[in-house]
């Protein structure tokens, strides 16, 4: 898709602006939610919903508050999770998304947080898609944030690079093993934290993101 359609949305008294890429015969949908460091119209988010809707699915992004009013530094935890629900809802209230099977998920943050709310049980989602998931700060481990993770219990699709800083493969790995059924782990090899290969795979982003949406397209089926 060469367009999006804005929206905007309610979010804890404040509003947001979200973007629906719309599927030709959409089947399914998903919303995600984009990183810490950058808003829902950064490239590789627009890549990403692209690729998706390209292959049936309607996507929905949306900014967290923080983004829409350009300000750098996050939301704290109870009001990202607050407008993730909120973009959930706005999804849901539209006749021109294909709602009636709705997945989320998102890049790193985005994607952490809606795990979050998935294990709180705000939401009814038939899975979520996790691009690149902050396992923990890079160079500390032991700080993992997996401890909400079994209490999700629909399946999930984690993409992961090889050379993730926020968590290898092999770190994450043992999580995925004691999650819901269906959960699987999808690794990019020599891919860093936004799945970029190196220039010596002589593979570039695009044709990574490209095999992520077919793989989302089997997680989704």
């Amino acid at each position: 898709m060469d367009s999006a359609d804005r929206f905007v949305f309610d979010a804890g008294g404040s509003r947001t602006s979200a973007l629906l890429y719309h599927a030709k015969g959409a089947r399914a949908a998903i919303v995600l939610g984009h990183g810490a460091g950058a808003p829902q119209t950064h490239p590789w988010m627009v890549a990403v919903a692209r690729a998706l809707s390209a292959r049936g699915l309607d996507v929905v992004t949306f900014n967290f508050l923080y983004t829409e009013a350009r300000r750098r530094v996050p939301d704290k935890n109870d009001v990202l999770e607050a407008t993730w629900r909120a973009a959930v809802d706005a999804a849901r209230a539209r006749d021109d998304v294909a709602h009636g099977r709705l997945f989320i998920g998102g890049k790193s943050m985005g994607g952490r947080i809606a795990t979050q709310v998935a294990a709180s049980g705000a939401v009814d989602v038939r899975g979520l898609l996790l691009l690149g998931y902050p396992l923990h700060p890079p160079g500390k481990p032991e700080k993992l944030r997996t401890a909400h993770l079994p209490r999700v219990r629909a399946p999930m699709l984690f993409v992961q690079g090889s050379r993730d800083p926020f968590g290898s493969p092999e770190e994450l790995a043992p999580v995925v093993a004691g999650l819901a059924p269906g959960t699987r782990l999808y690794v990019i090899e020599g891919g860093d934290h936004s799945l970029a290969p190196p220039k010596s795979s002589g593979e570039t982003l695009d044709t990574v993101i490209a095999r992520v949406a077919d793989e989302t397209v089997r997680f989704t089926a």
